[in-house]
């Protein structure tokens, strides 16, 4: 599977049903891009046991803030906010167990802070919002973030990673690090293993919709201004190697013969057919081919409706920029609230 660019934006989108017939056909594509997938960020290497420390807490005024850091992979750790509503919030099922949400953060110094504290930008306090609604929210940073900054570097400068795993890709790295978020959240009694999700904006907006297509522990997925093909993109080149943040060091020998091993609508759909929901902006500066990302939407939309989970895949664009309004963030509570908080209503 490979595309060259130039006929890729010539020809149009490659359709993710071309080949496939039924059911089985799509499962035998998805595990071909799956195993594509898991060959350019370098693998997800075994998990280690869930372990964390509690390093400090803090009462909110309808939540408990837990300042933690859990283990991963090749001794590393990952410094998190795990919220925890009062007793008193709705939203438990009959045996006491609420739904459970990663709220991965975007591109920024504070990490996990910009999105679970009252001190966060506007409109990127998703994890604090969701605590009030009732969810247990972990918070984490990730690796050049909040507490996890190389000494001596700005935020999201990843070189010293690659020193140390030339082979791998901070894609991979951050998989596996919200993965083993994942088996914290599933080792606590408040938490209903079957009712996980995953929201973000930007790079936690395509990190959460990465970890809905590796990990089937992951019931939903809300991705805010995350979504970015190579196709019809101006600059292809910040999916590979720079000399700040490299995200897939192995398409970079792609790029330079002007090819590509995939798109990213293919990424998106080893996700389906759970519930999906993706923003987009047509005055995104960061993002900005909107039309081409349009046009992944419905190639991801038509694969639902072929799953028969067309209910399940909602895409939401507007004339808005590189943000999540408030108008948006409703849409994606709601979407939130009915695929995990009202399907554990008694």
């Amino acid at each position: 599977m490979s595309y060259n660019l130039y006929q890729l934006n010539r020809q149009g989108l490659p359709k993710l049903l071309d080949g496939v017939q039924d059911e089985a056909g799509w499962l035998n594509k998805r595990k071909a891009i799956m195993s594509l997938w898991l060959d350019i960020i370098g693998g997800i290497p075994e998990r280690v046991p869930v372990r964390y420390t509690i390093i400090g807490e803090e009462k909110e005024k309808d939540h408990t803030r837990i300042h933690l850091a859990y283990d991963t992979v090749y001794g590393d750790t990952v410094p998190s906010y795990l919220l925890v509503p009062d007793d008193s919030a709705g939203g438990k099922d009959r045996h006491g167990r609420r739904p459970a949400v990663l709220a991965l953060h975007p591109t920024n110094e504070l990490g996990k802070a910009s999105v679970a504290l009252s001190s966060g930008r506007e409109n990127r306090r998703y994890g604090l919002e969701l605590v009030s609604r009732g969810y247990i929210v972990l918070a984490p940073d990730a690796l050049t973030s909040g507490e996890r900054i190389y000494e001596g570097l700005q935020h999201f400068h990843s070189k010293p990673f690659y020193e140390q795993h030339p082979h791998w890709s901070t894609i991979g790295k951050n998989a596996v690090d919200h993965m083993q978020g994942v088996d914290l959240l599933c080792s606590l009694e408040q938490v209903d293993a079957q009712r996980i999700g995953v929201i973000g904006h930007s790079f936690g907006g395509y990190n959460s919709y990465f970890l809905a297509g590796l990990d089937e522990r992951i019931q939903v997925a809300v991705s805010s201004c995350g979504f970015s093909p190579f196709y019809g993109d101006h600059r292809p080149t910040h999916w590979g190697e720079r000399g700040w943040y490299t995200h897939l060091p192995k398409v970079t020998e792609w790029l330079s013969r002007y090819e590509v091993p995939f798109d990213f609508h293919e990424i998106a759909a080893l996700a389906a057919p759970i519930p999906s929901f993706h923003y987009f902006g047509q005055t995104d500066s960061i993002f900005p081919h909107w039309q081409a990302i349009g046009e992944c939407m419905a190639e991801l939309d038509g694969l639902y409706q072929f799953l028969g989970a067309s209910d399940k895949f909602q895409a939401v664009m507007t004339a808005k920029e590189h943000n999540f309004p408030p108008e948006i963030r409703g849409m994606a509570y709601a979407f939130l609230d009915r695929w995990l908080m009202e399907s554990g209503q008694p």
